[in-house]
C-alpha cells in the first residue's frame, strides 16, 4: 500500500464497521461451537469427537472382541485424520466413553486405568489400550451399506460420517452435557430396555402422550444407581417440557451390630458425584460440628462403595440421620434436565421425550430405506455379472474360441452375444475350474434368491408399514440383547416428609413443665406438673405462665410489642431454681412483659392488641431463627398487644376491660403475616382485655370460680358483626375479664 493509501499489489479491501466485523465473526464462532462441538446430534446422541472416535476405531478394526491396541493409536489417528484438536481432549472423551461409572452404555472398552469414582485421572494414553463394544458396533451397525451422508474431513484428504446409524437409541441412553455459546445441553442417561419399550409403542401410536410414554421411561437411569427421589409430577412437567431436574439420592442401609449398636452403610453415591470428594466434605463437616449427628466417616470401597457413617447415638433414628445428611451434603444432588439437541437439520432446540424418540425413529427409517436402496444396487450388479455367466454355459465351446483366438476378446464377447462390459470383463476373469455344470446350478439358485430379495427390498421401500415393521423386529433384536443383564439401577423411591432441625436431632423427648414467672424468669422442670400446683418464685414475683410441654418442642413467646420470639425447650434452664430471665435467651426488652407461651404446633393463631385490633397468623410464619424475633402484630400508639389464642373452631369472642362482650365469626378476620389487623371490637375507653377462638356448635366456655369451667351455648345476645361495642356478659363471667 503507497504512502495515500492506494492499493498497489492489487488486492480488494472491504470497508466494513468492526461492529459488524466483530459481530459477524462471534457468530461464526458460535455457530461452529454449538454445532461441531458442544451438543449432541438427535439422531445417535453423539458429538463430533465422540463419532470420530468411534469411526477410527472401526478403520483399525478394533471391533468386540479383537485385540487391544494402544489408546495413544486410536487418539493419533482421530487427531492426524479427522478432529483437528489436541490429543488430551481427544484422549479426555475417549477416557469418558470407558467409564463404566460416567456412560450407562459404555462404548469403548478399555485396558488399564482410565480413572475411577473418587475422581483420579486416568493413566497417559500410552499405557491404556481400548476397543469397542457390542454397543459401539450397534451404533455403527450399517455404517458401510450408505446408511449415511459422509462428508469431507478437515483438511480434505478423506471422509468421515456425518452421522451414525445409530442402532441404539443413544441419546437418551447415555445422555449428554454440553456448553456452548449462548446454551447448553444436560441429559441424563436412560434403561435402554425402557427407551425401546417407548419406540415400540410410538411405532404403533405416533401421537402418544408423555404421560402414556412414562409407563414405559420411569425416569433417568444412572450407571452409579442410587435413588430417584423427584415426585411423579415434576418428572412429567420435565419430560413434557424437555426443561427440569430430578432429585437423585444415595442407597443406603443400616447394619445392626453386637450389643444393639449399628452403623449406616452407603451403598450407592449419586452420579457424577466424587466419592473422595463427598467423603472429604463430610469429614469436614464432622470437624467443624456442623454434623451433630454423626461420630466417625469410614471408606470401605473396594470394587463397590461402601462408606460407613457412625451415629453419635444408638438412640438416634436411621431415617433421621440420613435426611440431615441428605440436606447437607451431596448425598443427594439434583441432576438437571435440558434436552437441547441439534435436530435433523442441524438447527438447535429443545425437545421433549416424544420428539427426542421419534427423531430417532425417523433416522432408523432413514438408515432402513438407505441400505435397503444399497442392497438393491449390489443385487443388481451381481444379477448383471449372473447374467453374463449363464450366457457363457449356454455358448461354453464358442465362448472359449472367442477367448483363444481373438485379439481383443472382451470386445468380442460383447458384440456375439450382446453382454455389457461388466459382464465381459467377470466372464474373462472366471477361473476354469468354474467351468462345470454343477456351478451352473449354483448361479442359477443364487440368481433366483436374489430375485426373490430383489422383490422383497422394492415391496419393503414402497410400503411404510412394512418399514415399521421390519424397524419393530430390529428394536426387539435389539432389547433382547440388553434385557438379560442390565436391569434398572436407579430404583424409584418417595422421598419421607420428615420436617426438623438438624441441630435437635439428638434432644431425647421427655415431658417437662414450662414456668414463667410475671418478671420474665423462666424454668422447666422434668415432667408435667400440676398446673395448679404451687411454685416457688423469687422475692417479689409472682406466677404468670405455666406449661405442659416436651424437650423436643419449640415455644413461642408473645410479648407486648407484638413480637414473637423463639425457644428452644431442651435449652430452658432445669432444677428446681428460679430460672433465668428471658432476657438473657431473647432480645425482650426490659419494660416489656410477656403475654403468652405456647408450643409450635401446625396451626394459626389470633393475636389482638389492646387497641381493639387483630389478626389471624399462620404459627410458622411466626418462628424466628435469631434472638431479636419477629414482628408480627404492629401495635398502635400506646397500645399493647394483650391476647394470643390458637385457633380451634369458627367464632370469635371479644371481650374489653369495660366488660362488654362480643361474638362474630372467624372468617371476618383476615389471616395476614404481619400487619395491624383489623378492628376486631370498639371501646370508648379502657380496650380489649381478652379473645378466645370456640366451636359455635360446642359454645363459648370460660374459668367460673371455684375451678369451674362454665359454657355458653345460646349467644344470640352477643352475635353480631366485627367492631361492635358488645353487650355485658353474662351473671358470673370472671373479674377481670377473661376466658382463662
Amino acid at each position: 500500500m503507497s504512502r495515500d493509501g492506494d492499493l498497489t499489489t492489487g488486492e480488494h479491501i472491504d470497508q466494513t464497521a468492526f461492529s459488524d466485523a466483530l459481530s459477524q465473526r462471534y457468530l461464526a464462532y458460535a455457530l461452529s461451537t454449538i454445532t461441531s462441538r458442544s451438543l449432541p446430534d438427535v439422531r445417535d446422541g453423539l458429538k463430533p469427537v465422540h463419532r470420530r472416535l468411534l469411526f477410527a476405531m472401526r478403520q483399525l478394526k478394533l471391533d468386540p472382541g479383537q485385540n487391544f491396541k494402544k489408546s495413544a493409536r486410536v487418539v493419533g489417528d482421530v487427531m492426524g485424520k479427522f478432529h483437528p484438536h489436541g490429543d488430551a481432549a481427544i484422549y479426555d472423551a475417549m477416557v469418558r466413553l470407558a467409564q463404566e461409572f460416567a456412560m450407562r452404555y459404555r462404548l469403548v472398552e478399555g485396558q488399564g486405568n482410565f480413572g475411577n469414582i473418587d475422581g483420579d485421572n486416568a493413566a497417559a494414553m500410552r499405557y491404556t489400550e481400548a476397543r469397542m463394544t457390542e454397543v459401539a458396533r450397534l451404533l455403527l451397525d450399517g455404517i458401510d451399506e450408505d446408511a449415511v451422508d459422509f462428508r469431507p474431513t478437515y483438511d480434505g484428504e478423506s471422509e468421515e460420517p456425518a452421522l451414525l446409524p445409530a442402532g441404539v437409541p443413544n441419546l437418551l441412553a447415555n445422555g449428554a452435557q454440553g456448553i456452548a455459546v449462548g446454551m447448553a445441553t444436560s441429559i441424563p442417561p436412560h434403561n435402554v430396555c425402557e427407551l425401546a419399550d417407548a419406540a415400540l409403542h410410538l411405532i404403533k401410536h405416533p401421537n402418544a402422550s408423555t404421560d402414556t410414554l412414562l409407563q414405559f421411561v420411569k425416569g433417568p437411569d444412572f450407571p452409579t444407581g442410587g435413588l430417584l427421589v423427584e415426585p411423579a409430577d415434576s418428572i412429567r412437567e420435565a419430560y413434557a417440557t424437555g426443561r427440569g431436574g430430578f432429585r437423585v439420592r444415595a442407597k443406603w442401609k443400616v447394619e445392626t451390630e453386637k450389643g444393639g449398636a449399628w452403623q449406616i452403610v452407603v451403598t450407592e453415591i449419586p452420579y457424577q458425584v466424587q466419592k473422595s470428594r463427598l467423603i472429604e466434605r463430610l469429614a469436614e463437616m464432622l470437624l467443624a460440628k456442623k454434623i451433630p449427628t454423626l461420630a466417625d466417616i469410614r471408606d470401605e470401597s473396594a470394587e463397590d462403595i461402601r462408606i460407613v457413617l457412625e451415629p453419635k447415638s444408638r438412640r438416634l433414628e436411621a431415617e433421621l440421620v440420613m435426611e440431615s445428611l441428605f440436606k447437607l451434603s451431596d448425598l443427594e444432588v439434583r441432576v438437571p434436565l435440558n434436552l437441547n439437541v441439534l435436530d435433523a437439520d442441524g438447527r438447535p432446540g429443545v425437545m421433549d421425550l416424544r420428539a427426542a424418540l421419534n427423531a430417532w425413529l425417523a433416522h432408523r427409517r432413514v438408515v432402513l430405506q438407505r441400505r435397503s436402496e444399497f442392497r438393491l444396487g449390489r443385487i443388481a450388479i451381481r444379477l448383471e455379472v449372473l447374467d453374463g455367466y449363464l450366457v457363457v454355459y449356454l455358448n461354453l465351446d464358442q465362448v472359449i474360441a472367442i477367448i483363444r483366438d481373438s485379439d481383443h476378446p472382451r470386445d468380442e464377447l460383447m458384440k456375439q452375444f450382446g453382454l455389457t462390459e461388466n459382464q465381459a470383463n467377470a466372464v474373462l476373469d472366471m477361473r476354469l475350474r468354474s467351468l462345470r455344470r454343477l456351478e451352473e446350478m449354483a448361479l442359477r439358485t443364487e440368481r433366483d434368491k436374489l430375485v426373490a430379495e430383489q422383490k422383497g427390498l422394492q415391496d419393503l421401500l414402497a410400503s411404510e408399514r412394512s418399514q415399521w415393521a421390519v424397524i419393530t423386529d430390529q428394536i426387539k433384536d435389539m432389547k433382547a440383547f440388553f434385557v438379560k443383564s442390565d436391569p434398572r439401577k436407579t430404583l424409584l423411591a418417595e422421598a419421607p416428609q420428615i420436617d426438623f432441625d438438624p441441630t435437635d436431632i439428638l434432644v431425647e423427648r421427655e415431658p417437662i413443665t414450662v414456668i414463667c414467672s410475671e418478671k420474665g424468669w423462666i424454668r422447666a422442670m422434668r415432667g408435667h406438673q400440676d398446673l395448679a400446683g404451687e411454685f416457688k418464685y423469687k422475692d417479689g414475683d409472682s406466677a404468670s405462665i405455666v406449661m405442659h410441654a416436651e424437650t423436643t418442642d419449640k415455644i413461642l413467646l408473645f410479648s407486648e410489642n407484638g413480637r414473637f420470639y423463639t425457644l428452644a425447650a431442651d435449652k430452658l434452664p432445669r432444677g428446681r431454681g428460679f430460672g433465668e430471665p428471658v432476657s438473657l435467651m431473647v432480645d425482650l426488652p426490659a419494660d416489656v412483659s410477656i403475654v403468652k407461651l405456647l408450643r409450635v404446633v401446625p396451626g394459626k393463631m389470633l393475636v389482638a392488641a389492646s387497641s381493639g385490633h387483630g389478626l389471624v397468623v399462620d404459627i410458622d410464619a411466626a418462628v424466628a431463627q435469631t434472638r431479636s424475633g419477629k414482628q408480627i402484630l404492629n401495635v398502635p400508639g400506646d397500645a399493647r398487644a394483650v391476647a394470643c389464642c390458637m385457633v380451634n373452631g369458627d367464632m370469635v369472642a371479644s371481650v374489653g376491660v369495660n366488660r362488654k362482650l362480643i361474638v362474630f365469626p372467624l372468617s371476618e378476620v383476615p389471616e395476614m403475616t404481619r400487619g395491624k389487623g383489623v378492628i376486631l371490637q370498639r371501646f370508648k375507653d379502657g380496650g380489649l382485655a381478652d379473645i378466645a377462638v370456640f366451636d359455635s356448635a360446642k359454645g363459648l366456655s370460660w374459668q367460673a370460680g371455684g375451678g369451674r369451667v362454665r359454657t355458653e351455648t345460646d349467644l344470640t345476645t352477643w352475635l353480631a358483626r366485627r367492631g361492635g361495642a358488645g353487650k355485658l356478659p353474662p351473671n358470673g363471667f370472671p373479674r377481670p375479664a377473661r376466658f382463662s
